[in-house]
């Protein structure tokens, strides 16, 4: 038998586990901005697109995380991180790891793929039937 033969009945799985942990992650960002909790350095301005973006973080943080409505979460969160990309660190430096974008990057991958992908059989979508 071959290794990814032993491997390929977990996949699915481990598609739940990418979801959960990259939506606890991104909601971490959400409440450092709006509850103050884990403490943080930055608080932006209320209106402000940081603002914005620590409601989107919040938000689909907890339903990318639950599997809920997980297609259109990960869809506004991918999108909402390539537009931070653009916006807060393109500008400074060509490279990502230079520019402190390489987060924001990575984000708006995993999320892109999640779109596609649906949010794994370990999610309330798929509990109640709706994605897979």
């Amino acid at each position: 038998m071959a290794l990814k033969d032993s491997l390929n009945p977990w996949a699915p799985k481990f598609l739940s586990i990418l979801r959960i942990m990259s939506g606890l992650i991104f909601l971490a960002h959400g409440t450092m901005k709006h509850l103050g909790f884990p403490q943080g350095e930055w608080s932006p301005e209320p209106g402000s697109p940081g603002w914005w973006a620590g409601w989107i973080e919040l938000v689909t943080g907890v339903l990318i995380a639950l599997g809920l409505f997980t297609r259109p979460a990960a869809f506004l969160a991918s999108g909402t991180m390539a537009a931070a990309y653009f916006i807060g660190h393109a500008g400074q430096s060509f490279f990502p790891v230079l520019n402190g974008g390489d987060a924001a990057i990575l984000y708006c991958f995993v999320f892109l793929y999640i779109v596609f992908s649906g949010p794994g059989p370990w999610s309330v979508d798929a509990k109640m039937g709706k994605d897979s």
